[in-house]
């Protein structure tokens, strides 16, 4: 069987130890070990550990920002209330799984401090899901689809807010009771706030 070329077994490896340590304790000479390359081969694919993050984010996680821009091209092919649900999907999974990576993050106030840097200027970040949620609600609002007054920033900011807190309770309500499913917590989620814009 053919090897996975170089790149791909480095996001293969980052995405599973820093899911499973955490961003700030899976370093790149770890990194490097377990994709079967030195640490200078890592470098030739990755300026830096938060470009390797951010690679792990858009490639190995459901992709949220291709949707949202695509639904901003083209927003009338389905129901708003059908849009929001895919979008609170995904959006549920994407954090479920971006947040044992990232959450290390804070327990370091100048990793954190680095990381949001290095965020700022590679032009990404946590904000972008939100405003392009935001961009997509206007569409909608242009078309009259939804309220003409309807505040599409805090519409977006509600939907992705609610699918990062998910993943943030998810394992304390582990053991207590069954967590709802991610597909019924979306369709809730597109619902309720669908009749807050409508």
């Amino acid at each position: 069987m053919q090897q996975k070329p170089t790149r791909a077994r480095i996001l293969d490896a980052a995405h599973e130890l820093m899911f499973t340590r955490g961003l700030a304790r899976a370093t790149t000479k770890e990194i490097a070990k377990a994709a079967g390359c030195s640490e200078a081969a890592l470098y030739k694919h990755f300026a830096s550990k938060e470009e390797l993050f951010v690679s792990v984010l858009r490639e190995r996680l459901p992709r949220l920002n291709p949707l949202l821009s695509e639904l901003v091209e083209k927003p009338g092919e389905r129901s708003v209330l059908e849009n929001l649900t895919e979008i609170a999907r995904l959006a549920g999974d994407f954090y479920a799984q971006s947040f044992p990576i990232a959450a290390s993050l804070y327990a370091e106030t100048k990793l954190k401090r680095r990381h949001e840097d290095s965020m700022r200027e590679m032009g990404t970040g946590p904000h972008m899901p939100i405003e392009a949620l935001d961009a997509y609600l206007r569409t909608e609002r242009e078309a009259g689809r939804i309220a003409p007054d309807a505040d599409t920033f805090a519409a977006a900011s509600l939907l992705m807010g609610a699918c990062a807190q998910r993943a943030f309770a998810y394992d304390a309500t582990v053991g207590k009771e069954p967590p709802q499913p991610v597909e019924e917590f979306a369709a809730a989620i597109a619902r309720t706030l669908l009749k807050g814009i409508s």
